[in-house]
């Protein structure tokens, strides 16, 4: 008997896994090789006005203990810093460095290559709609966006 087809989540999660894995080992071949998996999934939700700690660690799904450990190792690496919050004295914001934004520009060239290969093996108009899928899904599915 065949095993049956995995679940929707599943089907989700194996391609983002592999475009996670391209994005980590084209950073590493980029010289940051200092730049771990669980870092990066911490980093990735940066904002572009900075993001206070609580808000990384809820949306990557860590502790605040946990999230505030992989900022101070992001820190100490030179990608990120943490700064007054604007808006309340007492708080701080993590923001990207300079090279943490190096970063993010080698890893955006890999994500747009995978997205290429996946639309020739898709086809532009499957790649349209898969996207456009995805995106009505998460409204219903990303409470930050």
């Amino acid at each position: 008997m065949p095993s049956p087809a995995p679940n929707v989540g599943v089907l989700l999660f194996l391609p983002y896994r592999a475009m996670e894995a391209r994005v980590i080992a084209a950073l590493t071949a980029a010289g940051f090789e200092d730049l771990t998996l669980a870092q990066a999934r911490v980093f990735q939700r940066i904002g572009p006005d900075g993001t206070r700690l609580g808000e990384l660690a809820e949306q990557a799904q860590v502790t605040k203990q946990t999230a505030g450990f992989l900022v101070d190792q992001l820190e100490r690496a030179g990608y990120v810093r943490r700064m007054p919050d604007p808006d309340d004295g007492r708080a701080r914001r993590v923001h990207i460095t300079a090279r943490g934004a190096q970063a993010q520009t080698a890893a955006g060239r890999v994500v747009a290559d995978v997205e290429a290969e996946w639309e020739q093996h898709l086809g532009s108009r499957r790649m349209a709609m898969l996207r456009d899928t995805l995106v009505r899904l998460r409204e219903i599915t990303d409470p930050y966006a």
